[in-house]
């Protein structure tokens, strides 16, 4: 009996070449998505509000032989979007994939939001990441489709004490990325999100060097540890490729196992 190959000689996982947008690629996760894709092959598009922060990953990325560029973006300001989906497809004529990761959080108990606070994380992390999505879905619709992953957080599952509009926010990105999906399938636009648990990043930081915080952290993750930025390797490399052309409108959890207790 012959047995068919499935695969055949395809490399589903095979990104090279694929240019990709990061928003908040100036630090923390962001910088390592930039990092991943770069390894992968792909031409990286560094975004985000602080530009020398972009363009020093981006020369990070060139000192290891990989294609970079920083980009420019306040994702709360409308305009500047579009001016930097305009000059990412200048310089690089189309955009394959859109990591639309920049977030921010400001701690508060619920009582003590102010309605100042509570607008500066929303513009970003849910208005900020509905008009990066929408932009850069026009730009991929002409060039045959794409693959949006939208990143969401424990805190889209969980309720996390004084973290309020973050939490609100975050659950409303697993929302979004689920209707996304459905109108933008005939477009062969793919959008998926992944959810990370702890890893040390600037946000996180504080929670880290907090000897109480940490050790309360660490005892509800069943491996027993931060994640590192290689732990989110795998899951966005997937969720990018051609791998995951049948999967939408999903969320891929990287939590160390923190949501299955």
């Amino acid at each position: 009996m012959r047995v068919i190959s499935i695969l055949k000689s395809e490399n589903y996982f095979d990104l090279k070449g694929k240019v990709v947008l990061v928003t908040g690629a100036g630090n923390g996760l962001g910088k390592g998505y930039a990092k991943i894709f770069a390894e992968s092959g792909c031409l990286v598009a560094c975004a985000g509000r602080n530009l020398e922060a972009d363009q020093e990953t981006a020369r990070e990325i060139q000192s290891e032989n990989g294609t970079a560029r920083g980009f420019y973006v306040d994702v709360t300001d409308l305009p500047s979007i579009e001016r930097m989906v305009a000059q990412v497809l200048e310089v690089y004529g189309r955009i394959d994939v859109l990591v639309n990761n920049a977030g921010m959080e400001v701690v508060a108990p619920f009582l003590e939001v102010t309605p100042e606070n509570y607008d500066k994380i929303a513009d970003v992390n849910q208005k900020g990441l509905y008009f990066v999505a929408q932009a850069v879905a026009r730009a991929m619709m002409p060039t045959g489709g794409g693959k949006i992953i939208n990143i969401g957080s424990l805190g889209s599952f969980i309720g996390l004490e004084e973290s309020s509009v973050y939490c609100a926010t975050k659950g409303a990105v697993i929302q979004l990325s689920k209707t996304m999906a459905l109108e933008l399938a005939k477009h062969n636009i793919q959008v998926n999100a992944i959810a990370p648990g702890y890893f040390v990043t600037p946000m996180t930081q504080p929670f880290y060097d907090d000897k109480t915080h940490r050790s309360w952290i660490e005892s509800r993750i069943p491996l027993g540890r931060w994640g590192t930025v290689s732990d989110l390797a795998g899951p966005v490399i997937f969720l990018a490729s051609k791998a995951s052309d049948y999967i939408t409108g999903q969320t891929v959890i990287v939590d160390g196992g923190w949501l299955a207790g």
